[in-house]
């Protein structure tokens, strides 16, 4: 390999490298999916409280949900339209009748639809500002997005890709993961919305000012650590 090549080769890499690691850096939010529930030491709302139907209203720890069109509270699933979260592993801990455990199996309780149309969405106005956020994420899709907001500004995003490997809409045990979610920015909104004709389905929140201690170990993914990896691969490269 000539000089120049070598050197094209070099700084294509170095460029690489950079964007990577600046990519990592530049996002906010650390997620991670998998059984086991919130963290200890957070607020835990099952959302029980919340009329069925699309009224939407405040939840006993202050959450005000609102809904777009083909979103709603639900109980049970409907052919073709929502699926109820399944719960397995300890992810109902803490949030059953008076702060017992819910049973694993199909969520049997109230739990939140963004529905089945493009863009229908769940909008939360959380009691203050957060750096972490948790949800039971059920049956999960590419397509589903959740969305975090400082009022109007947006915060970061992630959709059921980043929590899952290979997701396909699954409503078995297979398909729905405790969703752990840090952010270095605080933010008072989450939306969680359906970008396809398939519904986000969810219920179990958690929420606090701070990020737990210890934060929740990503499992699945790590925004943060997929970056730092990827620049660790390409300073291998580089050496060999």
């Amino acid at each position: 390999m000539n000089t120049r090549l070598k050197s094209s080769v070099a700084a294509t890499v170095i460029a690489s490298a950079a964007l990577i690691a600046s990519s990592a850096l530049a996002s906010p939010l650390t997620v991670s999916g998998s059984v086991g529930g919130a963290p200890t030491g957070v607020t835990l709302d099952n959302l029980d409280i919340l009329p069925l139907g699309a009224a939407g209203g405040t939840t006993a720890t202050g959450i005000q949900v609102s809904f777009t069109p083909d979103a709603g509270a639900v109980q049970g699933s409907s052919s073709g339209h929502y699926a109820a979260p399944y719960l397995s592993g300890g992810n109902g801990t803490g949030f059953g009748l008076a702060g017992g455990n819910q049973a694993d199996g199909p969520d049997a309780t109230t739990y939140l639809t963004a529905g089945g149309i493009t863009n229908a969405s769940v909008v939360l106005q959380l009691p203050g500002y957060q750096k972490y956020f948790g949800l039971l994420w059920g049956s999960v899709d590419d397509t589903n997005t959740l969305s975090f907001y400082d009022g109007a500004s947006l915060v970061g995003s992630i959709n059921g890709a980043d929590v899952i490997g290979s997701p396909n809409g699954d409503q078995g045990v297979n398909g729905t993961v405790y969703v752990n979610v840090v952010s270095t920015i605080a933010f008072d909104r989450v939306v969680a919305t359906s970008n396809d004709h398939y519904a986000f389905e969810f219920d179990n929140l958690a929420f606090n000012p701070n990020a737990p201690v210890p934060a929740p170990e990503p499992i699945t993914l790590s925004l943060f650590g997929a970056g730092l990896a990827g620049l660790g691969l390409a300073r291998r490269r580089r050496k060999a």
